[in-house]
């Protein structure tokens, strides 16, 4: 799309979230009675970048705007994560502290299952031939215990050279104590192999623990070269639409950075899309006066939750992904099953399985005609009358309903259901294959979200499930009876909702540097003292990210625990800064989450961190007012509609059709351009003042 040069000053938005079956758009518009554009487009898996580039040239030829009317486009991303997740990162090597050859081998010695003998662990990420020890060692105080010659370098850097290695990671014995000896390390047989990208793992996360510290940037170095690829791809189509709006990259901690940080640091963006709609969902909370919330995302390839209480998302400064420990700060998403496109089959023994395998967008579901021969949870959808063929996406894509039974019928033979009608109400064996499909899939989904809540100490009656995803929304309330939630919010545009969190996003980076001292007034004074240096580089860090930095605002916190505790807490630091006040801070958080203090047990001051942010614009996802109504809305129509094996006719209405007001009750379907929300007997369905539909179990 050309640039018009007579365009006013930018004041488009556009957020972008690439999911595995279609990637999502959200066109923001300032001050425009039509507030927010969605649009859908086909992933391109074989150049991702390509559904980028014509997505951003339909939305805005939708909205009649020109290339210069953008002012910024942020942008999700799970390219890096399935790289990880798949093993298709660059060839990359480690330097290490002599002895420590194998700290990735050896890990935290620990059996992936415990219950299970035969579980195997994750390869390590490096393998061992592609590992040269340096003589190069900090003690735990950070002092200098081994500094390489020239010589000693030069051996190094010659073995290095012989692993044939894209690029390396430098990690040195408890180099985050002094940072810039591990750098000096760095530059210096960098300045032998410049052909070849070396990164300091102090510089990627100077924090306690060799093996999470070490993997986290042996990480960042294994998608490096691919990310790097991918944005240089994205500027030059965007570059061919004559955007010159800057590009923001969703992050993994709910917030955005500048491409040139997302090039330097691509490992925090690894969960940028799951955590674009958390941010978008506490948002939708705050203004919908919702405390307690679960998100709920279910894609096309899976499903994930998060929860966030008083209006903020849940931190977590340990996860795993693709299998491996993680140590960066990161919205708390838990993935827990299957998505749209997850494959539906009879296993070796007749048992029916959903997922993990996705069909992806190409083939996909066997529905949408692209060569697919296996279904899917959305082929059972269609199947079971929960969507319609003509209406999908609004009409744009037909759907085939005989290929998805025929489908489902051979997963009923494998079954050994057969293909004839069978006794009761569930039909044709392809009937019952649909139904116990969307019952195992949703059984699985209960069983990871009580135990991710229960182990938060929560309980799922006391919280408001937010659906969003393509199928967020026409799974959730069947989900929401099987685990005891009795409200649904389900946003205006719920399928698109991770590309409207990237496009309100703010700017936010976590930075931390360890510690570990016992509390006393000398280690605030030393605690006082890092929080400078990191408040000197965060300030530093904004201020490089272009036009969209702001106000900074600063949160400041640290890890604490009782001495012999295993584990820390994160406890945000009072103000002013004095032992007594720290002190109290972790007693009052400790009681708080465990119900008791100890007063007489010494203190210990782990990690200190400091989060720095600056707020995007306020785009709060809800639909325009318009005029309440008390009367029943009028259904566009019935359908018979497969329930837990029970057929019932269910009516079927618009979702923009329905005011605030109105209320209607379920067996219904209510049917939008991006999505389709189920609600089952024994649940009712309103609008609010704010647009969101909210079912209630009765």
């Amino acid at each position: 799309m050309p640039t018009d040069p007579t365009a006013a000053t930018p004041r488009a938005r556009v957020g972008i979230d690439v999911g595995g079956t279609f990637t999502d758009f959200v066109l923001a518009l300032p001050g425009d009675p039509r507030g927010l554009l969605h649009h859908k487009e086909p992933s391109t898996p074989d150049d991702p970048a390509r559904a980028v580039a014509d997505g951003i040239a339909a939305v805005l030829d939708r909205a009649g705007l020109h290339a210069a009317d953008l002012a910024s486009v942020t942008h999700g991303t799970t390219i890096g994560l399935n790289a990880i997740i798949q093993r298709r990162g660059a060839r990359i090597a480690l330097v290490v502290t002599e002895g420590y050859r194998d700290i990735l081998e050896i890990g935290r010695s620990r059996m992936p299952s415990s219950f299970d003998l035969h579980a195997a662990k994750e390869e390590p990420l490096v393998p061992r031939d592609r590992i040269v020890e340096i003589p190069a060692r900090l003690g735990p105080d950070g002092r200098a215990v081994r500094t390489p010659s020239d010589a000693e370098l030069a051996r190094v850097a010659e073995e290095l050279a012989a692993t044939g290695a894209e690029a390396a990671a430098v990690l040195v014995l408890h180099g985050h104590t002094d940072p810039a000896f591990e750098a000096e390390v760095t530059r210096r047989l960098g300045a032998l192999l410049p052909a070849m990208p070396l990164t300091s793992s102090a510089a990627i996360w100077p924090e306690v623990r060799e093996f999470e510290r070490a993997l986290v940037t042996c990480l960042n170095v294994y998608i490096q070269p691919l990310m790097r690829r991918y944005f240089d791809r994205l500027e030059t189509l965007l570059d061919g639409l004559g955007v010159t709006a800057p590009v923001y990259i969703a992050a993994s901690n709910g917030g955005s950075l500048s491409l040139r940080s997302a090039v330097e640091r691509p490992i925090e963006t690894v969960l940028s899309g799951p955590a674009a709609g958390v941010t978008a969902a506490t948002r939708l909370g705050r203004a919908a006066g919702i405390s307690r919330l679960v998100t709920f995302d279910m894609g096309g390839t899976s499903s994930d939750i998060a929860v966030a209480v008083d209006g903020e998302p849940e931190f977590a400064t340990h996860t795993t992904i693709g299998g491996l420990p993680l140590i960066l700060p990161v919205v708390a998403v838990s993935a827990i099953g299957a998505g749209g496109g997850s494959v539906v089959r009879a296993d070796e023994h007749g048992v029916l399985k959903v997922g993990p395998e996705s069909a992806g967008a190409a083939p996909g579901p066997v529905a949408y005609g692209r060569g697919g021969t296996r279904p899917t949870v959305t082929d059972c959808y269609l199947h079971t009358g929960i969507i319609d063929p003509a209406t999908f996406l609004g009409g744009r894509m037909t759907l085939d309903a005989p290929a998805a039974a025929r489908a489902l019928g051979e997963v009923a033979e494998g079954l050994g259901f057969g293909s004839e009608a069978a006794d009761g109400d569930t039909g044709t064996g392809a009937d019952r294959a649909a139904d116990g499909a969307l019952r195992v899939a949703t059984a699985g989904m209960a069983v990871e979200l009580q135990k991710t809540l229960a182990g938060r100490g929560l309980d799922p009656a006391e919280f408001t499930l937010v659906p969003f995803g393509g199928a967020g929304p026409t799974h959730a309330a069947v989900l929401a009876e099987e685990v005891g939630i009795r409200e649904i919010v389900v946003p205006p545009t719920a399928a698109t909702f991770c590309a409207l969190g990237a496009v309100g996003a703010d700017l936010r980076r976590d930075f931390a540097r360890s510690l570990r001292r016992e509390l006393d007034d000398t280690s605030v004074a030393a605690l006082r003292t890092v929080l400078a240096g990191l408040e000197e580089q965060a300030r530093g860090w904004l201020a490089g990210q272009g036009p969209a930095a702001g106000t900074p605002e600063l949160t400041p916190a640290a890890d604490m625990s009782y001495r012999g505790q295993a584990y820390e807490l994160r406890v945000p630091l009072p103000s002013p800064l004095t032992q007594d006040a720290l002190r109290e801070a972790f007693h009052t958080e400790h009681e708080r989450l465990y119900g008791f203090r100890d007063t007489d047990a010494a203190i210990g001051l782990g990690t200190a961190r400091l989060a720095i942010s600056s707020a995007g614009p306020e785009i709060v996802p809800a639909a325009a007012p318009v005029t309440a109504r008390t009367e029943p809305p009028a259904p566009t129509g019935h359908r018979t509609v497969l329930l837990a094996g029970r057929r019932v006719t269910a009516e079927v209405h618009r979702r923009d059709a329905l005011r605030p007001g109105q209320a209607l009750t379920g067996p219904a379907v209510v049917e939008q351009d991006d999505t389709t929300v189920l609600v089952p007997p024994g649940w009712t369905a309103g609008v609010d003042a704010l647009g969101n539909l909210r079912l209630t179990h009765s």
